[in-house]
């Protein structure tokens, strides 16, 4: 069989040219294919860049208010180990945690990498709720106030949603009394003075001289607004950042209320409720069963998850339930 005659049969049989190399006349050597893959790869790489940090179109026509995947976070050398130049403190992080998986994976490698970073002895709890009640941020942290342990002497309340992306924000022991890392001035959405939602961190003692948060602010919002007048009633001062020059680009902020609604429904006697103050409950009464307790690694980075049923007397608040 002659040359063309072979080259025909090949034709036939689908052993010819890769449908990518006919698009290029004549024959290419190693190198050209070698720069042609690594020009490919670096435009991928570049297209997932721009589509996850909303720069760039968004893949498959997202519509309006879908929110984009926040990015997966980057892969440096792993943080150093604990060392005594550290430090005597160690750092409780209650995370108050409900079905936000994706925020949950950007948030543990994230907080683990910048608290090593700043040489901060820490431990990340992922408090989540697993009963059928409403969710109840303040009795989630009184939980993992209660179980976070001897090792650490200190908290932070913190939202999952929120990443601090100024490495001069002070995650330090708050010896002095509350420091709000997320203040007015610095958080992306709330202003006003009295607000320490967000971040806030407490000495043990402190947190126990305020009898905790309040158990009976189920759905979202305002017990933050108690627990400042718990720190007030306390004698206590909240502090703030000072010196911080990036305004409301000091965090970034991972929720987006189109795609994940806030439980915000008031229902009967709720709506002169949130603006009580509770002078009996808190830590003292938060009732609560541990269904487990696991430690895990998040791309690299350890926490532990508490698995949490809350339970509600619901003739006490029977708020708690949406029926």
């Amino acid at each position: 069989m002659g040359p063309a005659r072979r080259r025909d049969a090949l034709r036939l049989r689908g052993g010819g040219s890769p449908p990518l190399l006919r698009l290029f006349p004549g024959r290419l050597s190693a190198f050209p294919l070698f720069v042609l893959a690594l020009l490919l790869g670096f435009a991928s790489l570049l297209w997932l860049q721009l589509s996850c940090s909303g720069e760039g179109p968004s893949p498959g026509g997202q519509h309006r208010g879908v929110p984009r995947q926040p990015c997966p976070p980057p892969a440096p050398p792993q943080p150093p180990e604990e060392e005594a130049s550290w430090g005597p403190h160690r750092l409780a992080l209650l995370v108050p945690f409900r079905e936000r998986f994706e925020e949950l994976l950007a948030f543990v490698p994230y907080m683990h990498r910048f608290l090593s970073k700043k040489r901060i002895r820490h431990h990340i709890f992922i408090l989540n709720q697993v009963d059928h009640f409403r969710f109840n941020r303040a009795s989630l942290i009184n939980v993992g106030f209660l179980e976070s342990g001897n090792d650490t002497d200190y908290i932070a309340m913190h939202d999952v949603d929120l990443l601090p992306l100024n490495e001069h924000l002070d995650y330090s022991f708050p010896e002095a009394g509350p420091f709000h890392v997320a203040s007015p001035e610095l958080h992306p959405l709330y202003h006003y003075k009295t607000y320490v939602g967000g971040i806030l961190l407490l000495t043990k003692q402190h947190y126990e001289l305020c009898n905790g948060m309040s158990n009976r602010f189920w759905g979202w919002g305002r017990e933050d607004d108690e627990f400042y007048r718990r720190i007030k009633g306390a004698g206590l001062q909240v502090r703030r950042p000072s010196g911080i020059t990036t305004g409301y680009e000091t965090f970034q902020h991972l929720h987006d209320p189109a795609w994940r609604k806030r439980d915000q429904k008031r229902i009967a006697a709720q709506k002169q409720e949130q603006f009580k103050v509770d002078r009996q409950g808190g830590l003292n009464n938060v009732r609560y069963r541990i269904e487990s307790r696991t430690d895990l690694s998040v791309a690299g980075a350890p926490c532990t998850v508490l698995n949490i049923l809350l339970d509600c007397d619901t003739d006490e608040t029977p708020w708690c339930t949406f029926g």
